[in-house]
């Protein structure tokens, strides 16, 4: 599904008279300069100006590929925040982040009268996060399961020597809990009284399920390298989610990523960054592609 049609971000020409020129109104004029004197970053102008970007054409699936600092996550930040759509992490916005963002713009498909409600921008931060709770919470169960067995172990021990007296009903719920430990093992009085079981999973195997928690239909869904902590076995499973998601469940998607499993997916519009002016390209152009090629080329003799 293609709701988003095209991306378009500011030319060189744009860029320079944006920088340079001042804010008719005289209060704004006085705090962007305030804001320029003490701050040498224009940070994201000047990241695309010598690329010659397109205007970006979008299909299901669409990539943006490139090395560190060539753009990937400025582009998604930038989609993110003109579209107004959903993210969980903020981004923390100069005043020239502002100003770029108004200079950007993009255009629906005709049957699209809006961005879809559950759009959503994901980052590897988000994936982090989530594990790291998901780790909060096993911990929490872990502490919890020692103290019972604790408690266990204490009123067996205390069985064989201070058998329990019932003197009066007020004596009763603690006459009743002692009895049913006896009867029970270990593992049988603890589980029941556990919050939640803990979660055995790998961090590969949490990351994912993320992802297949996270997207739902009919969405626009900006991933920021979701290949994070996923071995390439989970990439793969990863990839195949991502391209049903396309094809069969409605969902739009807008990529940033180094994944040679990603760039593959099929039906897949690459946009690769690094070249000057930044084109379109097949997969098996791509120069991280192509390194990861001729080396197991190098040991082909090895398998």
């Amino acid at each position: 599904m293609v709701y988003l049609k095209y991306f378009r971000i500011p030319n060189d020409k744009e860029e320079s008279d944006c920088v340079l020129g001042f804010d008719p109104d005289p209060d704004r004029r006085l705090y962007e300069l305030d804001q320029s004197c003490y701050s040498q970053n224009v940070y994201p102008f000047k990241v695309f100006n010598y690329k010659r970007v397109p205007v970006i054409e979008f299909e299901p699936i669409t990539i943006f590929y490139g090395n560190n600092g060539s753009g990937k996550s400025t582009l998604l930040n930038l989609m993110c925040e003109k579209l107004r759509m959903n993210r969980t992490t903020n981004l923390n916005m100069t005043p020239y982040f502002r100003k770029y963002i108004n200079l950007c713009n993009y255009k629906l498909d005709t049957y699209a009268r809006d961005i879809p409600r559950g759009s959503k921008f994901i980052s590897s931060d988000d994936v982090f996060d989530f594990m790291l709770n998901i780790r909060a919470i096993n911990e929490g169960v872990d502490i919890r399961r020692h103290e019972l067995f604790d408690e266990y172990n204490s009123v067996k021990e205390d069985f064989k020597h201070n058998p329990y007296q019932l003197k009066s009903l007020d004596d009763y719920a603690e006459f009743k809990r002692r009895q049913d430990m006896k009867r029970q093992s270990r593992t049988q009085y603890t589980s029941p009284k556990l919050r939640t079981e803990l979660n055995l999973k790998s961090n590969g195997e949490n990351a994912l399920a993320f992802f297949m928690n996270e997207i739902r239909e009919n969405s626009i869904y900006l991933l920021d390298e979701p290949e994070n902590s996923l071995s390439s076995e989970y990439q793969l499973q990863l990839a195949e989610y991502l391209e049903n998601a396309a094809r069969f469940y409605g969902c739009q998607l807008i990529i940033s990523t180094h994944s040679p499993f990603l760039l593959a997916m099929k039906g897949a519009k690459i946009y690769d960054l690094d070249s000057v002016p930044v084109t379109p390209k097949h997969w098996t152009e791509l120069k991280n592609v192509r390194i990861y090629h001729d080396f197991f080329e190098k040991h082909r003799e090895k398998f």
